[in-house]
């Protein structure tokens, strides 16, 4: 993968090398998760329905290489971008970077485990569906605790 620097993932974004930026990734997948934006605010909700290149069981690409001759559409993160998407969740080792934070505890970088992820619960792996089955994705959105959906409030009426 290429020569890396002892404690690279302390220094910033942009001073990092191909393979040292590569390595910060932490395999959580939640990058690869759909995500839903209001029409209206803008505002942008999670789902819980994962990229079809996504192995639901590890939260790895399956075809990270040629990712994007398969999903035209696949974000491509750099030391910019991750300052500017939001969605990016906050255990995310590029966000966290990127904002001078440190990597969460349980960062493989800092464990020696790429268990460590799944172990911390900050992994998609085992909790999200392919959206080669899921169907709607409105049906699938994660609701921050405390909202509920409109058509539940409809309903009721």
């Amino acid at each position: 993968m290429g020569e890396m620097r002892d404690h690279f993932w302390e220094l910033p974004l942009h001073r990092l090398s191909k393979a040292e930026w590569e390595a910060l990734c932490d395999g959580c997948g939640q990058c690869c998760l759909h995500k839903v934006e209001d029409e209206d605010s803008g505002e942008i909700f999670m789902t819980n329905v994962a990229c079809k290149l996504l192995d639901l069981r590890t939260g790895q690409c399956s075809d990270y290489k040629n990712r994007r001759a398969h999903v035209p559409d696949c974000i491509r993160l750099t030391p910019k971008s991750v300052r500017q998407l939001g969605w990016l969740p906050e255990t995310c080792a590029y966000r966290r970077r990127g904002e001078d934070r440190p990597l969460p505890e349980w960062h493989y970088l800092l464990t020696g485990d790429r268990q460590s992820v799944h172990d911390a619960k900050a992994s998609v792996a085992g909790r999200a569906i392919s959206e080669t089955v899921a169907g709607p994705l409105h049906h699938h959105i994660i609701w921050p605790e405390g909202m509920v959906p409109m058509e539940i409030i409809e309903d009721e009426d």
